[in-house]
């Protein structure tokens, strides 16, 4: 029995997109691992990995701040009146400090990173192909990989955690800020509750191992994507969009994966 031909032209379409997905993923990590072997120009060269770090990490601090704050004062907020109900508003410097520095620090500050430097540095390399500044540099024996690429990567790689860290400290001030100047608990038993439960190897440290490979995936598809795009506007702007929305994806995917084996009989 000869299936009707719009379920064939369907299932060849799946099969199309599925191959190209495969295609694709291949070459992006190809081209990480030729990245990584051609680093050693910007290690020896650090300067240029410093001045890519304030582009990539210094600019973005105002976003991280400030959303940070926020989103510790609602943490705050909510967590009180939470607990309130069950006479364990103490303990709400406990819920802020572990939700900030397990999950909600690394995940939130890498997606807001994803989408203010890491579509930055897409949109910058991508106009650099456009424009053919990649295809001068190889005419004058100059590597873009080793030159524009991997300084890229390696600032986004290290500014990650950093900013990762700044926003968690900014959540628990914030969630300070309304527990106990405002809402009036006590200052001792928020402080003091938060350090006895915080532990530093199951929380401080995954949540810094978390905001490493969040560093890592977000500006390794960034780079990828820029020296990808397609040499025209609209082939730059539709990999920035690729940047942000594969970004979030894998973020939250890589979340649930490195939760899964840290915290896994963890008391």
């Amino acid at each position: 029995m000869l299936l009707p031909r719009r379920i064939v032209s369907g299932i060849q379409h799946i099969g199309h997109r599925v191959i190209e997905s495969v295609w694709r993923l291949g070459i992006a990590s190809r081209f990480f691992i030729l990245v990584l072997l051609k680093s050693g120009t910007s290690l020896r060269r650090f300067n240029l990995v410093i001045r890519e770090l304030y582009f990539t990490g210094v600019l973005s601090l105002i976003i991280i701040v400030v959303s940070g704050l926020f989103v510790g004062m609602v943490l705050g907020l909510q967590g009180y009146e939470t607990l309130q109900k069950y006479g364990s508003e103490s303990a709400v410097g406990t819920l802020v400090a572990l939700s900030l520095v397990r999950e909600l620090g690394p995940v939130v500050a890498a997606l807001l990173f994803a989408s203010r430097a890491g579509s930055a540095i897409t949109a910058e390399i991508g106009l650099m192909k456009a424009t053919e500044q990649l295809a001068a540099m190889g005419m004058m024996a100059v590597d873009p990989i080793a030159r524009v690429v991997a300084p890229r990567f390696w600032s986004g790689v290290i500014s990650m955690p950093f900013l990762a860290a700044i926003f968690s400290v900014m959540g628990v001030f914030g969630g300070y800020l309304v527990t106990v100047v405002f809402i009036g608990v006590d200052e001792g038993s928020y402080w003091s509750q938060m350090q006895s439960a915080v532990d530093f190897r199951f929380d401080i440290m995954n949540g810094f191992i978390k905001s490493c490979f969040f560093g890592v995936a977000v500006t390794a598809i960034a780079v990828f994507e820029g020296y990808d795009a397609p040499p025209t506007a609209e082939g730059v702007s539709g990999a920035t969009t690729r940047t942000v929305v594969t970004s979030s994806l894998v973020i939250l995917g890589l979340d649930f994966i490195l939760t899964a084996f840290m915290f896994r009989g963890v008391s």
